[in-house]
Protein backbone atom coordinates (compact mmCIF):
# COMPACT_ATOMS: atom_id res chain seq x y z
CA UNK A 1 0.00 0.00 0.00
CA UNK A 2 1.49 3.31 -1.11
CA UNK A 3 2.04 5.57 2.12
CA UNK A 4 1.60 9.39 2.48
CA UNK A 5 5.56 9.62 1.79
CA UNK A 6 5.67 7.75 -1.35
CA UNK A 7 2.59 8.79 -2.71
CA UNK A 8 4.48 12.93 -2.13
CA UNK A 9 7.48 11.35 -3.65
CA UNK A 10 5.90 10.47 -6.85
CA UNK A 11 3.65 13.59 -7.51
CA UNK A 12 6.74 15.67 -7.03
CA UNK A 13 8.91 13.44 -9.20
CA UNK A 14 5.96 13.34 -12.13
CA UNK A 15 5.91 17.42 -12.01
CA UNK A 16 9.54 17.75 -12.07
CA UNK A 17 9.58 15.27 -15.31
CA UNK A 18 6.21 16.62 -16.65
CA UNK A 19 7.69 20.20 -16.26
CA UNK A 20 11.25 19.42 -17.63
CA UNK A 21 9.59 17.62 -20.67
CA UNK A 22 7.79 20.46 -21.51
CA UNK A 23 10.75 22.93 -21.39
CA UNK A 24 12.72 20.23 -23.39
CA UNK A 25 9.99 20.47 -26.02
CA UNK A 26 9.61 24.39 -26.62
CA UNK A 27 13.65 24.11 -26.52
CA UNK A 28 13.89 21.56 -29.26
CA UNK A 29 11.09 23.26 -31.22
CA UNK A 30 13.09 26.82 -30.84
CA UNK A 31 16.24 25.15 -32.59
CA UNK A 32 14.21 23.75 -35.47
CA UNK A 33 13.15 27.20 -36.04
CA UNK A 34 17.00 28.41 -35.84
CA UNK A 35 17.13 25.67 -38.61
CA UNK A 36 14.96 26.97 -40.71
CA UNK A 37 16.30 30.34 -40.61
CA UNK A 38 13.79 31.65 -37.95
CA UNK A 39 16.11 32.71 -35.39
CA UNK A 40 14.36 35.38 -33.43
CA UNK A 41 13.69 34.33 -29.90
CA UNK A 42 11.03 37.42 -29.78
CA UNK A 43 8.76 36.13 -32.13
CA UNK A 44 9.06 32.24 -31.13
CA UNK A 45 8.51 33.00 -27.71
CA UNK A 46 5.73 35.67 -28.42
CA UNK A 47 3.57 33.34 -28.59
CA UNK A 48 0.65 32.64 -26.16
CA UNK A 49 1.47 29.18 -26.05
CA UNK A 50 5.16 29.51 -25.69
CA UNK A 51 5.14 31.71 -22.98
CA UNK A 52 2.20 29.78 -20.93
CA UNK A 53 3.69 26.78 -21.57
CA UNK A 54 6.90 27.83 -19.72
CA UNK A 55 5.45 28.91 -16.96
CA UNK A 56 3.58 26.41 -16.28
CA UNK A 57 6.34 24.18 -16.47
CA UNK A 58 8.27 26.33 -14.15
CA UNK A 59 5.04 26.24 -11.49
CA UNK A 60 5.48 22.42 -12.01
CA UNK A 61 9.10 22.19 -11.00
CA UNK A 62 8.44 24.29 -8.42
CA UNK A 63 5.62 22.81 -6.99
CA UNK A 64 7.55 19.24 -7.67
CA UNK A 65 10.51 20.68 -5.61
CA UNK A 66 7.53 21.45 -3.13
CA UNK A 67 6.14 18.46 -2.74
CA UNK A 68 9.60 16.61 -2.68
CA UNK A 69 10.76 18.65 0.35
CA UNK A 70 7.45 18.24 2.20
CA UNK A 71 6.68 21.69 2.51
CA UNK A 72 2.96 23.16 2.76
CA UNK A 73 2.41 24.70 -0.54
CA UNK A 74 2.82 28.57 -0.70
CA UNK A 75 -0.41 30.55 -0.84
CA UNK A 76 1.28 32.31 -3.78
CA UNK A 77 2.33 29.52 -5.67
CA UNK A 78 -1.30 28.04 -5.70
CA UNK A 79 -2.37 31.07 -7.29
CA UNK A 80 0.57 31.19 -9.36
CA UNK A 81 -0.43 27.53 -10.05
CA UNK A 82 -3.93 28.34 -10.68
CA UNK A 83 -3.36 30.69 -13.14
CA UNK A 84 -1.12 28.80 -15.31
CA UNK A 85 -3.84 26.30 -15.35
CA UNK A 86 -6.48 28.78 -16.57
CA UNK A 87 -4.27 29.58 -19.57
CA UNK A 88 -3.53 26.32 -20.84
CA UNK A 89 -7.35 25.48 -20.52
CA UNK A 90 -7.74 28.96 -23.31
CA UNK A 91 -4.86 27.66 -24.91
CA UNK A 92 -6.28 24.20 -25.25
CA UNK A 93 -9.89 25.24 -25.78
CA UNK A 94 -8.79 28.13 -28.74
CA UNK A 95 -6.64 25.84 -30.31
CA UNK A 96 -8.39 22.74 -30.55
CA UNK A 97 -11.77 24.45 -31.42
CA UNK A 98 -11.11 27.46 -33.13
CA UNK A 99 -7.98 27.61 -34.80
CA UNK A 100 -6.92 24.01 -35.33
CA UNK A 101 -3.62 23.07 -36.81
CA UNK A 102 -2.57 26.46 -37.83
CA UNK A 103 0.41 26.16 -35.93
CA UNK A 104 3.96 25.82 -38.17
CA UNK A 105 5.42 23.49 -35.33
CA UNK A 106 5.69 19.73 -36.21
CA UNK A 107 2.34 18.10 -35.19
CA UNK A 108 3.82 16.41 -32.31
CA UNK A 109 4.92 19.52 -30.48
CA UNK A 110 1.09 20.73 -30.85
CA UNK A 111 -0.19 17.55 -29.44
CA UNK A 112 1.86 17.73 -26.52
CA UNK A 113 1.92 21.79 -25.93
CA UNK A 114 -2.25 21.72 -26.78
CA UNK A 115 -3.25 18.99 -25.58
CA UNK A 116 -1.06 17.15 -23.33
CA UNK A 117 0.29 19.44 -21.06
CA UNK A 118 -3.31 21.56 -20.84
CA UNK A 119 -4.49 17.75 -19.94
CA UNK A 120 -1.68 16.79 -17.41
CA UNK A 121 -1.95 20.46 -15.87
CA UNK A 122 -5.42 20.23 -15.27
CA UNK A 123 -5.40 16.75 -13.77
CA UNK A 124 -2.81 17.70 -11.59
CA UNK A 125 -4.62 20.09 -10.40
CA UNK A 126 -8.01 18.22 -9.86
CA UNK A 127 -6.40 15.03 -8.61
CA UNK A 128 -3.23 16.68 -6.04
CA UNK A 129 -4.59 18.37 -2.80
CA UNK A 130 -1.80 20.70 -2.02
CA UNK A 131 -3.94 23.68 -3.09
CA UNK A 132 -6.85 24.88 -0.80
CA UNK A 133 -10.02 26.79 -2.22
CA UNK A 134 -8.71 29.67 -4.00
CA UNK A 135 -10.60 33.36 -2.82
CA UNK A 136 -13.16 34.61 -5.62
CA UNK A 137 -11.82 38.02 -4.26
CA UNK A 138 -8.33 36.92 -5.80
CA UNK A 139 -9.59 35.56 -9.12
CA UNK A 140 -8.08 39.09 -10.86
CA UNK A 141 -4.56 37.55 -10.64
CA UNK A 142 -5.13 35.70 -13.65
CA UNK A 143 -5.50 39.22 -15.92
CA UNK A 144 -2.40 41.14 -15.51
CA UNK A 145 -0.35 38.56 -17.77
CA UNK A 146 -2.63 38.22 -20.76
CA UNK A 147 -3.25 42.25 -20.23
CA UNK A 148 0.43 42.70 -20.38
CA UNK A 149 0.93 40.50 -23.54
CA UNK A 150 -1.79 42.18 -26.00
CA UNK A 151 -0.16 45.51 -24.82
CA UNK A 152 3.40 44.00 -26.08
CA UNK A 153 1.51 41.92 -29.08
CA UNK A 154 -0.32 45.03 -30.34
CA UNK A 155 2.97 47.69 -30.26
CA UNK A 156 4.74 45.39 -32.09
CA UNK A 157 2.04 45.15 -34.61
CA UNK A 158 1.94 48.34 -35.22
CA UNK A 159 5.85 48.72 -35.22
CA UNK A 160 7.51 46.10 -36.68
CA UNK A 161 4.62 44.48 -38.26
CA UNK A 162 4.95 41.02 -36.12
CA UNK A 163 1.92 39.39 -34.75
CA UNK A 164 2.07 35.83 -33.29
CA UNK A 165 -1.69 35.25 -34.53
CA UNK A 166 -3.77 36.75 -37.30
CA UNK A 167 -6.65 37.94 -35.63
CA UNK A 168 -4.61 40.63 -33.72
CA UNK A 169 -3.44 42.20 -37.08
CA UNK A 170 -3.63 45.91 -36.78
CA UNK A 171 -5.04 45.99 -40.79
CA UNK A 172 -8.07 44.08 -39.12
CA UNK A 173 -9.56 47.30 -37.43
CA UNK A 174 -9.92 48.71 -34.15
CA UNK A 175 -13.20 47.01 -34.13
CA UNK A 176 -12.04 43.54 -35.01
CA UNK A 177 -8.93 43.94 -32.66
CA UNK A 178 -11.48 44.95 -29.38
CA UNK A 179 -13.44 42.59 -30.24
CA UNK A 180 -11.02 39.50 -30.18
CA UNK A 181 -9.27 40.92 -27.02
CA UNK A 182 -12.53 41.06 -25.05
CA UNK A 183 -12.99 37.43 -26.18
CA UNK A 184 -9.39 36.56 -24.61
CA UNK A 185 -9.97 38.40 -21.38
CA UNK A 186 -13.49 36.78 -20.91
CA UNK A 187 -11.84 33.53 -21.68
CA UNK A 188 -9.33 33.70 -19.84
CA UNK A 189 -11.75 34.95 -17.12
CA UNK A 190 -14.00 32.12 -17.47
CA UNK A 191 -11.35 29.16 -17.52
CA UNK A 192 -9.85 30.99 -14.37
CA UNK A 193 -13.49 30.91 -12.79
CA UNK A 194 -13.46 27.17 -13.24
CA UNK A 195 -9.92 26.60 -11.72
CA UNK A 196 -11.05 28.24 -8.93
CA UNK A 197 -14.19 26.18 -8.48
CA UNK A 198 -12.07 23.42 -9.06
CA UNK A 199 -9.88 24.58 -6.27
CA UNK A 200 -12.84 23.26 -3.69
CA UNK A 201 -12.73 20.31 -4.32
CA UNK A 202 -10.72 17.69 -2.44
CA UNK A 203 -8.79 15.75 -4.38
CA UNK A 204 -8.24 11.94 -4.25
CA UNK A 205 -4.50 12.40 -3.64
CA UNK A 206 -4.88 13.98 -0.24
CA UNK A 207 -1.40 12.96 1.36
CA UNK A 208 0.26 15.73 0.92
CA UNK A 209 1.28 18.34 3.45
CA UNK A 210 -1.82 20.78 3.71
CA UNK A 211 -1.80 24.38 2.01
CA UNK A 212 -0.63 27.58 3.73
CA UNK A 213 -3.69 29.13 4.78
CA UNK A 214 -4.51 32.41 3.55
CA UNK A 215 -3.97 35.49 6.48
Amino acid sequence: MATPASIRSLVGAARIAVGAAAVAVILHTYALSIAAGEPNPFDYFGYFTNQTSLLASAVLIVAGSVALARRSTPVWLSHVRGAATAYLIVVAVIYNTIVPGTGTAPPWVSAVLHVVLPALVLLDWIVVADRGPLPWRRLWVVLPYPIVWVVVVLVRGATDGWVPYGFLLPENGVPSLVLHVAGLTCAVLLAGALVWALSRRRGAASHLPAPSTER
